[in-house]
């Protein structure tokens, strides 16, 4: 015999709506840039690659996403659909920062790397200035995120 008392129709709807928006996020991972730590999530496919930030109304700060691609090639990324003022770094294969650029909201202009680039990385605009990031740091990996990636 069941005990527990029935779910409310509206409380079920609660329920499957966290479970949505706790969906939507990806688990997070620590690196650490010029002796800063951030959060990242990592997109190593195509689908989270192509949906990276898009619709999100914000990113708590020393918070960004990890593009992982399988291989160095020049990249650029756009804006659509992306409702927060972002930073992207391009990485090199050896992880070392090789340009940062600023990117606007909801723009559909391409930000081209400059070099081939294996990686990516978007915080909120800004943030590398705030934590002194600069072109030529070079990001250190935890343990979670190697394993994460088989590294």
């Amino acid at each position: 015999m069941n005990t527990r008392p029935p779910v409310s129709a509206g409380l079920a709807v609660c329920f499957a709506l966290v479970s949505l928006v706790s969906c939507t996020e990806g688990a997070t991972y620590p690196i650490t840039i010029a002796g800063e730590e951030l959060s990242v999530e990592v997109v190593d496919t195509d689908e989270t690659r192509a949906r990276g930030l898009m619709d999100r109304e914000e990113l708590a700060d020393r918070h960004g996403m990890l593009f992982v691609f399988p291989d160095s090639e020049p990249r650029a990324f756009w804006m659509k659909n992306t409702l927060i003022p972002l930073s992207i770094a391009y990485l090199d294969e050896k992880w070392t920062i090789r340009e940062i650029h600023d990117m606007e909201p909801l723009s559909l202009e391409p930000v081209p790397s400059r070099a081939p680039a294996r990686y990516a990385l978007e915080v909120n605009q800004g943030e590398f200035d705030r934590l002194g990031i600069v072109v030529g740091d070079r990001v250190v990996l935890s343990e979670q995120i190697r394993r994460r990636l088989g590294r």
